[in-house]
C-alpha cells in the first residue's frame, strides 16, 4: 500500500458502541488522521470542521442546541486567533512581525503561549512552540510532502528556539527576537479548546457529553446509569474500532500523539510530523504512541507531545510532576508501557501486545 500523501479527514457516520464506549483512533493509514467512533442512543450532537480538524460535540445527557452551537463558536474564536494556518490570526501577526514588533494579543492567546513556554522550560526544548520554521518547511498534512534538503532543515531548525520568545504579561504581548522565526501551536491549543467547551458545558449544567476534537476525547460528567466511561485505546496497526486496551473512569481527558497520524513515505521510509527539535527531523526513538490519561486537556495535549519526544524514560520523569495524569506508552515491537498508577484505569486486551510492568 502506498502513501504519496496526505488527505484531509471525511466526515463519518458514527457507528452504535454498546455501555458508552469510545474508540481513540490514533491512525488507520498514513492518510487518515486520528479518529474516535461512537455513538449514543438518544443524544444531540453537531459536528463541524474546526481547529483543522473534525470536532464532534455530544450531549448525553442536559443541554440543547443552543449549548452546541456556543461551544462551536468558541472553537471558532479559538480558531482565528491561534491558527498559522489563517490569515490575520493573532498568531500569524506575531509571525510576520518576527524581529520587528511585539504584537498584543488576547488573554486567550496569551495564555496558551505562556503554557506552551512552561513545556519548553520543563522538557529542556522537546517541546517548542517556535517550531513554525520547521513544521511550515516538512508542510506534512497539505499534500506533495518530501523530505527537504538537509541545508534546509539546519537553517529552519536554527530559528527554533523557545528562549528567544519575549512574554510581557503586563500587556500581553509576545515578541519573537529573531526574523523567520514562527510559533506554532498545534501540539497545545486543541487541548485547551476542550477544556473551554468543559467550561461551557458545565454552565448549561450539561449532565453528561463528550467532547471529541479531532481524537483530543473529554469526556464530560456522569452518565444516567452512574457507570465509568470507558474508552478504547485505537491499534495503531488495526482497522479503525480494532482496540488494544480500554481506559475507564469517572470524568477524564485522554489524547494521544502517534506518528502514524499525519506522515508519508519516501523512499521506503516513513516521515511523520512529531519534529525533532534537535536534529530537524521526525522523531525516531521506537515510539508508536504516546496517550494521556487526566483532568486537563491543555496539559495532556502538550504532554502527549512532549513525552513521544522525551522518550519513556525521560517522559515518565517529567510526568511524575503531574498527579493524577496517567500515561501509555506503545512501541514498534508491540510493547505497552504505563506510568505507576495507570494500571488502575487501563487493561490491556490484544495479546499481541505485551505489558511491560
Amino acid at each position: 500500500m502506498k502513501f504519496s500523501m496526505i488527505k484531509p479527514l471525511k466526515m463519518e457516520s458514527s457507528k452504535f458502541i454498546s455501555s458508552h464506549f469510545l474508540v481513540i483512533s490514533l491512525v488507520l493509514a498514513c492518510t487518515i488522521a486520528s479518529r474516535p467512533s461512537f455513538l449514543y442512543a438518544k443524544e444531540l450532537s453537531k459536528t463541524d470542521f474546526a481547529l483543522g480538524t473534525l470536532c464532534t460535540i455530544r450531549l448525553v445527557e442536559g443541554g440543547n442546541s443552543a449549548t452546541l452551537d456556543q461551544a462551536f463558536l468558541r472553537l471558532r474564536t479559538i480558531e482565528d486567533r491561534m491558527s498559522v494556518n489563517k490569515e490575520g490570526t493573532e498568531v500569524s501577526k506575531i509571525n510576520e512581525m518576527a524581529g520587528k514588533a511585539s504584537v498584543e494579543v488576547s488573554s486567550d492567546t496569551f495564555y496558551v503561549i505562556s503554557k506552551a513556554m512552561d513545556y519548553a522550560r520543563l522538557t529542556g526544548g522537546a517541546f517548542d512552540p517556535s517550531i513554525g520554521p520547521l513544521t511550515k518547511l516538512w508542510n506534512i498534512g497539505a499534500g506533495g510532502e518530501k523530505v527537504p534538503p538537509k541545508e534546509n532543515i539546519l537553517s529552519a531548525k536554527a530559528l527554533v528556539d523557545w528562549r528567544n520568545v519575549v512574554l510581557n504579561a503586563s500587556a500581553n504581548k509576545v515578541f519573537l527576537k529573531e526574523e523567520g522565526m514562527s510559533l506554532d501551536l498545534g501540539a497545545i491549543a486543541k487541548g485547551y479548546a476542550a477544556d473551554e467547551i468543559e467550561k461551557i458545558l458545565r454552565l448549561a449544567k450539561v449532565k453528561a457529553a463528550v467532547i471529541d476534537l479531532g481524537g483530543n476525547i473529554f469526556v464530560y460528567g456522569t452518565k444516567k446509569d452512574k457507570t465509568l466511561w470507558r474508552v478504547g485505546i485505537q491499534n495503531p496497526e488495526s482497522e479503525r474500532g480494532d482496540y488494544l486496551g480500554i481506559v475507564e473512569g469517572p470524568q477524564m481527558t485522554i489524547v494521544t500523539s502517534g506518528i502514524y497520524e499525519r506522515c508519508f513515505i519516501e523512499n521506503g521510509k516513513r516521515y511523520h510530523h512529531i519534529l525533532d527539535t534537535k536534529t530537524g527531523f521526525p522523531v525516531d526513538n521506537g515510539l508508536v504512541s504516546v496517550s494521556i490519561i487526566g483532568q486537563s486537556s491543555i496539559d495532556a495535549d502538550a504532554l502527549s507531545t512532549s513525552l513521544i519526544a522525551l522518550g519513556i524514560e525521560k517522559g515518565l520523569e517529567l510526568l511524575k510532576r503531574f498527579p493524577n495524569t496517567y500515561a501509555i506508552f506503545i512501541d514498534k515491537d508491540k510493547m505497552v508501557y504505563l506510568s505507576p498508577g495507570a494500571e488502575k484505569v487501563f487493561t490491556l486486551l490484544d495479546k499481541n501486545y505485551t505489558l511491560v510492568r
